[in-house]
């Protein structure tokens, strides 16, 4: 009975020999089990919440706040174009040659024939001078033949009356007769060199002054084209010369030219006041009238070039500044300079909450609900009396359940 205890003792007995990690290794693959599935769990988690996050942003289309002035809210159309001088000139030489002066720079006011810049002349100031001489050898001739022909006729003459007497021989008269016809003639042919020797010096001359670039009229230089030393050729007859010098503009004839669509050019005419903003000066109106209507159409883009003048403008207006023209109908022409501007909104943009009218103002990825107070329609838009600021973005076409504190991005178009 003894033996028998002792053998259910010795059950009880630690098995040194079993190695750690196989004791240990059921309980390691289950503790990497759970932390992989609460790994899943996370990730899924932050993927809905994300998603959630972003499916909860709304794309809207939007709108800056903008202001018209009172002559717009006359406006007949609208046009874009760009002003232009009616009177521009790219000036270039009569010759080829070698540019030895340039005596203006961008911006430089010129006047009427001034000297622009010089050619190099020194070979046509040889040819000059030699025709000058040849012009001077012909004279010399001339004086030499009219002398010839003063004693010639007065032979001629003294044999005439002795012939009449029969005081001389008939062959001596007419040996008289016919030099003083010969002297004639030498005095005739040199008059008619001297001639020729004198159209030679003008040419000449005329070939020295062409190398002389004149302006041809008064103006503003707009730009240079060449510099001294480079060569210069009439309407760049080589690769490698320049054609023109200099561009003038007579800044006086400055206007506006805005192509009108065929289907609208009915509601242009003549002499209609206009309103002209430059793209560099937003905030400053021009005010215009309509000039000239081009009696032609561009086949391509289906319009016709309307010409704006100005009636005031200052200096900031260049040639090549874009611009856009508003027309306007007869009656603006009394408002065009008095009047505050106006701030204008799309209809789409305005919701009405009961009794109130009210836009979505973006700020900062969210809109905020801005009561406004509405006054008449301008054109397509309607007047905000008051609740909105110029430059402020509202949303279009907002939906029924947009309110304030709504995400919002703009929608790419």
């Amino acid at each position: 009975m003894a033996d028998s205890h002792l053998h259910d003792l010795s059950k009880l007995r630690i098995d040194r020999s079993a190695k750690p990690e196989t004791r240990n290794s059921a309980g390691g693959r289950t503790m990497a089990w759970v932390l992989g599935v609460a790994a899943i769990v996370v990730i899924a988690a932050l993927f809905f919440f994300f998603r959630s996050a972003v499916s909860s942003v709304t794309e809207v289309d939007t709108h800056t706040i903008t202001t018209i002035s009172p002559a717009q809210a006359n406006a007949v159309l609208t046009a874009s174009g760009y002003v232009v001088a009616q009177r521009q000139a790219a000036v270039a030489s009569k010759g080829t040659g070698r540019l030895v002066y340039l005596g203006v720079e961008e911006g430089d006011q010129v006047t009427d024939q001034q000297i622009l810049a010089r050619l190099e002349d020194n070979d046509v100031r040889a040819a000059l001078a030699q025709a000058r001489a040849a012009l001077n050898y012909e004279r010399a001739n001339l004086n030499n033949a009219q002398a010839e022909r003063v004693e010639a006729t007065a032979n001629y003459e003294r044999m005439k009356k002795l012939i009449a007497e029969q005081m001389v021989r008939q062959a001596d008269f007419e040996t008289a007769e016919a030099r003083f016809k010969r002297a004639t003639a030498v005095v005739e042919a040199a008059e008619a060199s001297i001639g020729v020797a004198q159209a030679a010096v003008n040419a000449a001359e005329i070939v020295l002054e062409n190398t002389n670039i004149r302006a041809p009229f008064a103006g503003t230089v707009l730009t240079k084209n060449a510099d001294v030393g480079e060569i210069v050729a009439p309407f760049g007859a080589s690769s490698t010369a320049r054609a023109a010098v200099v561009t003038i503009a007579d800044m006086s004839s400055l206007e506006v030219e805005a192509d009108v669509s065929e289907s609208n050019i009915e509601r242009i005419k003549p002499g209609q006041p206009c309103e002209i903003v430059l793209d560099a000066y937003q905030e400053t109106r021009y005010p215009g009238v309509v000039s000239k209507i081009v009696p032609t159409a561009d086949r391509a883009k289906a319009t016709v070039l309307t010409k704006i003048k100005f009636i005031e403008r200052d200096e900031r207006v260049l040639p090549e500044m874009s611009a856009k023209v508003t027309f306007l109908n007869s009656e603006a022409s009394t408002v065009m300079t008095t009047g505050t501007k106006k701030i204008v909104v799309p209809p789409s943009a305005v919701v009405t909450r009961g009794e109130t009218k009210a836009v979505f103002v973006l700020r900062e990825g969210s809109v905020v609900e801005t009561p406004i107070e509405t006054g008449n329609f301008i054109g397509s838009s309607l007047e905000v009396l008051r609740g909105l600021n110029a430059g402020e973005r509202v949303v279009l076409n907002p939906p029924a359940d947009m309110a304030t504190g709504a995400k919002v991005k703009q929608r790419v178009k």
